[in-house]
């Protein structure tokens, strides 16, 4: 089973990726088997990010993990692979993405391209162009540690995400906040 586990950059993916591998979970860094593999196509240099190869992401995720028990993929463009059984879409609240993304050193401009991708739902729309509403689980982490997030992804694989209409997707709404100024 292929869980993708996806958020805007800055949101805590990769911490609760590091929290799962300690509770004995496979869990697979996107943006190094984009590297490693050369899968991608180039760089957009005015975003100020890369351009990767989706097409070869997919074919090289179904081909390698897709006959795993549990394999869960850490990366902000995991949503695109369409052989991922379930989507786990991260949310946090702007104004914490922010402090985050600012920690980072992160440029002004990305920032706030980061911020508005949060407030306007992008990659939630973006998962649902791909997948099933019955595959995507949207978790709010803005009041949870990530010990919290960890405990609920573990009870979402233990009852074999049979619960997942508590995280039902589109409650999780940040659009009053585009006017606010960061």
């Amino acid at each position: 089973m292929i869980i993708a586990l996806t958020g805007t950059p800055g949101i805590g993916k990769t911490s609760i990726s590091k929290e799962l591998i300690k509770k004995g979970y496979e869990v697979i860094d996107l943006n190094k088997v984009v590297i490693d593999n050369k899968f991608l196509l180039g760089q957009d240099n005015e975003r100020d990010s890369k351009i990767v190869d989706i097409t070869k992401l997919n074919y090289y995720f179904k081909n390698n993990y897709r006959e795993k028990d549990i394999v869960f993929v850490d990366g902000h463009l995991s949503h695109f692979l369409k052989c991922a059984d379930f989507i786990i879409v991260l949310r946090l609240n702007p104004a914490m993405l922010y402090k985050n993304l600012v920690k980072r050193k992160w440029k002004k401009k990305k920032i706030k391209e980061n911020l508005e991708a949060e407030m306007l739902d992008i990659i939630l729309c973006e998962t649902i162009e791909i997948h099933s509403k019955e595959k995507i689980i949207e978790l709010n982490m803005t009041d949870k540690s990530i010990e919290k997030i960890v405990k609920i992804i573990m009870e979402l694989v233990k009852n074999k995400f049979k619960n997942i209409k508590k995280y039902k997707i589109g409650s999780i709404d940040w659009s009053e906040q585009i006017l606010k100024e960061f």
